[in-house]
C-alpha cells in the first residue's frame, strides 16, 4: 500500500500549491475557482486509493 501513498504525493503538492493561491487571492470568484480545482484533485486522489485497494 506504500505505492498508493507515493502516487498521492504529486496530488498533495498540487493541493498545497492551490491552497497557497487560495490564501493569496482576494476575490470570492477566484477562491471558488481554486476550491473547485482542489475538489477535483481530492476526487482524483480517492479514485487512486480505491483502485489500489481493488488490486490488493
Amino acid at each position: 500500500m506504500a505505492s498508493s501513498t507515493d502516487s498521492s504525493a504529486p496530488v498533495d503538492d498540487e493541493v498545497r500549491q492551490l491552497y497557497e493561491q487560495y490564501q493569496a487571492v482576494e476575490s470570492a470568484e477566484e477562491r471558488r475557482e481554486i476550491a473547485s480545482e482542489m475538489g477535483k484533485l481530492d476526487g482524483r486522489r480517492h479514485a487512486e486509493i480505491y483502485a489500489a485497494l481493488e488490486t490488493e
